[in-house]
């Protein structure tokens, strides 16, 4: 089982990277959007495991057979997270009147980020 500080660290590197791929493919560079896909990649991935915790969920750490990507369940879930809290944010927030798929491009890269983190981390 994740201690918090472990969910806490996952979920700050998860924002990095969220953070860097954002200021880099994010088109125009908007602080609003970098700021709101930064913020929901942390509540996802922390949300996501604060359920598996709190349940003593402890087989959804099982790692798929696959060397160049040992996914689990969990690693799945804090991308899904990821991904959904980051399109609800933006598209209730700096990105409300964009096009749907802006949008959720946008968090497809949040929800990767934390997804590849939680691969390589846990």
């Amino acid at each position: 089982m994740l201690s918090w500080a472990s969910i806490l660290y996952g979920a700050a590197l998860s924002a990095a990277l969220a953070g860097v791929a954002l200021a880099v493919l994010a088109r125009p560079h908007q602080a609003a959007v970098i700021a709101a896909g930064v913020a929901a990649t942390v509540a996802g991935p922390v949300a996501w495991n604060a359920i598996l915790r709190s349940t003593h969920a402890s087989q959804f750490f099982t790692d798929a057979p696959v060397a160049v990507l040992p996914a689990s369940w969990q690693d799945t879930g804090s991308g899904v997270f990821a991904l959904a809290a980051t399109a609800v944010l933006l598209g209730v927030g700096p990105l409300a009147g964009a096009p749907a798929r802006r949008t959720i491009s946008l968090a497809a890269l949040c929800g990767l980020a934390a997804f590849l983190v939680d691969v390589y981390l846990y």
